[in-house]
């Protein structure tokens, strides 16, 4: 590999600007190439990021430019069959969320990656930022005591409108309601701060909308460490809201935003008895906020060193499973889930399609 980063984009919708920005921030990376279905958005994402060559077939993209790095920005539907051919190509892989429409898509995504000796990156850009680091860290070296109980919200806001778009809403075309689409980054962050779970038990609700999928899901997770966290996700919440708290020993954490976090959204309470602690938690002075720009900083930062992905970077199967369990459990009536049930389950690695209670 080269000092600098050739790189590539299949998929230049809204969501590649912020790669692109990624790339062009990171002084030994270069935007290559471009490619999408639409040869006339490509054109023009192309015109507005320095001119990269236009492909309309990433194929061709592949064996003409011989790319360090593909980021995948394309819906869910096509991820798997790009990943694996960018990795067998030699690329590393860095892939929007969600990463595949199934568990059984992703595992084919990691196992081309490792057959080529290629990283597999999913974007969970709210892991990222100093505050973030440093309440992991605290957290993984015991400074807070236990963690106990925990809540994670994900309450936004979608319209009737949002849902007539003909792919929304369907299991087929989307792959999962609003837990999955919008709540997977704020669980994400969840178990990136308390580690690996041991169960889920979890149902879907259609509350208000017009929609095949779930509008609305409640769960409880247990987590190994012993932790328990409350589980809600709503697309039918008009002050919108992304929330984490975590209550230990000797402390309660939260953190509110809505899609990015800075140090202003964190806040560390100690608990009575506690209070001298205060300042040893206290966030950096240096502060950067969550962001794509800093995943693909870190991540590219490894691939050039040749070093294992960072914290950022890596576990790009936590999240997901933890997200097919809420889809598993629905479908069992609420019965636990386990990572041993749903590494043999027999639907849902195939897909998320669930029973929805409809409330309405």
């Amino acid at each position: 590999m080269s000092d600098t980063l050739r790189c590539a984009i299949v998929g230049t919708g809204a969501i590649a600007h912020a790669h692109a920005k990624a790339i062009a921030a990171y002084p030994h990376a270069e935007l290559v190439a471009v490619s999408d279905l639409s040869p006339e958005s490509a054109r023009a994402f192309a015109e507005e990021f320095g001119g990269p060559a236009v492909y309309d077939d990433l194929g061709a993209l592949l064996a003409t430019e011989r790319p360090d790095v593909v980021h995948v920005c394309t819906p869910p539907v096509a991820h798997r069959d790009q990943s694996v051919a960018a990795s067998a190509a030699g690329a590393h892989v860095i892939v929007e969320k969600p990463p595949a429409p199934s568990l059984e898509e992703l595992d084919d995504m990691r196992a081309a990656a490792a057959r080529a000796g290629r990283e597999l990156v999913v974007v969970f850009q709210q892991r990222t930022g100093t505050a973030a680091a440093h309440v992991k860290r605290l957290l993984d070296d015991g400074a807070f005591g236990r963690p106990l109980i925990a809540q994670c919200q994900t309450l936004w806001y979608r319209n009737a409108a949002y849902f007539e778009v003909p792919w929304r809403g369907k299991w087929e075309t989307e792959g999962g309601g609003p837990t999955l689409g919008h709540a997977i980054h704020q669980i994400d962050l969840l178990s990136f701060l308390l580690g690996e779970w041991e169960s889920v038990q979890a149902r879907l609700w259609r509350l208000d909308r017009e929609t095949q999928t779930e509008d609305a899901s409640t769960a409880t997770v247990a987590f190994a460490n012993g932790a328990i966290a409350s589980v809600v996700t709503s697309a039918v919440s008009p002050r919108e809201t992304s929330s984490i708290r975590i209550d230990t020993q000797r402390a309660t954490i939260t953190v509110d935003h809505l899609y990015g976090h800075g140090h202003d959204n964190w806040r560390i309470t100690p608990a009575p008895g506690f209070e001298d602690l205060a300042a040893e938690w206290a966030l950096p002075d240096v502060e950067e906020p969550s962001g794509h720009a800093q995943l693909i900083r870190d991540v590219y930062d490894a691939l050039r060193a040749g070093t294992p992905l960072p914290p950022v970077g890596d576990e790009p199967a936590r999240s997901f499973e933890l997200v097919a369990a809420i889809y598993a459990s629905a479908a069992e009536e609420g019965a636990p889930i386990t990572p041993a049930r749903l590494a043999s389950h027999p639907t849902h690695r195939r897909g998320f399609a669930s029973p929805v209670t409809d409330r309405r």
